[in-house]
């Protein structure tokens, strides 16, 4: 795993992002979703560095980045933030503008990323997810119950992070392990890094700032863009997995089409976790997109 890469650890002001570097080419961002860390790339990772400087960082909040302390208006895990991160790193290694593909979590900072530094996104290929303003205007009772998780760690501090915490590995078996798939993706060593991951100081409530933030001070950012008008201007490529539940409650291609000007994409046989259920099918689009 990540034979071709060193690790990395970036200062961007107010927190310290940590992952890998690897290959050589057009610099490409990726950034990995919840609960997981940048080892979501593992089966794809050194096939890319053939063709381009692949850069695969763990969120702030998540992995070996650093978790500060969640503040009152959630403005410390808004995707801005978070995506203010990820241009802080790209621009430390030299890179002012460059690709990015990103799943579920990292696909809400990759969006913010795009419409707050549109100059330095290329093209941007988003998994598994649509509009978070969207989803959240259109949540029923399919919805509410398959992605619990929304719902359930937005509650106020420190109830979710008291019951997470009591037992991490069970979370991530209910959250990931009950999904199409199971567990059946996750090779033992992601498996092992995702529940580390979680159990480190700081961690769960990092992510429940997150979902927090989505759930307010993302959506009011979300709501003054489409106030304003603003969209997506880079190229931008949307997949989702068949079996997932995306796909099935909403229309990625319709959704992302109000509030991008240049969206291509399709369903791809798999379920929510593309880049370890689908890897070969992701390369092959990451190729033909970003070529």
């Amino acid at each position: 795993m990540f034979k071709n890469f060193h690790p990395i650890r970036i200062q961007t002001g107010s927190s310290s992002i940590a992952g890998r570097i690897g290959g050589s080419g057009p610099p490409l961002l990726l950034l990995h979703g919840h609960p997981q860390t940048h080892m979501i790339w593992h089966k794809i990772a050194d096939a890319l560095t053939a063709h381009y400087t692949v850069v695969a960082t763990d969120l702030r909040g998540y992995g070996a980045s650093s978790k500060p302390q969640g503040q009152a208006d959630h403005s410390t895990y808004s995707k801005r933030a978070m995506a203010a991160d990820q241009v802080a790193v790209m621009q430390s290694l030299g890179f002012e503008s460059f690709f990015i593909c990103a799943h579920d979590r990292g696909a809400r900072v990759a969006h913010r990323l795009c419409l707050d530094s549109p100059a330095a996104i290329r093209k941007a290929i988003l998994l598994d997810i649509a509009p978070t303003l969207a989803m959240y205007e259109q949540t029923n009772r399919a919805f509410a119950t398959a992605y619990f998780h929304w719902f359930f760690l937005i509650q106020p501090y420190p109830f979710p992070e008291k019951l997470i915490s009591s037992d991490p590995d069970a979370y991530i078996d209910a959250v990931m392990g009950n999904r199409s798939a199971g567990m059946t993706p996750f090779t033992p060593e992601a498996q092992g890094a995702y529940r580390s991951a979680l159990r480190s100081e700081g961690a769960v409530h990092a992510m429940c700032e997150d979902y927090r933030a989505s759930a307010t001070i993302d959506l009011d950012h979300d709501r003054w863009d489409r106030q304003q008008g603003r969209r997506v201007t880079c190229p931008l490529h949307v997949l989702w997995g068949q079996q997932g539940i995306v796909g099935r409650l909403f229309d990625p291609l319709r959704e992302w089409g109000q509030v991008a000007e240049q969206v291509s994409g399709h369903a791809l046989d798999c379920g929510h976790y593309i880049p370890e259920e689908a890897p070969d099918a992701l390369l092959q689009e990451i190729h033909a997109t970003l070529c």
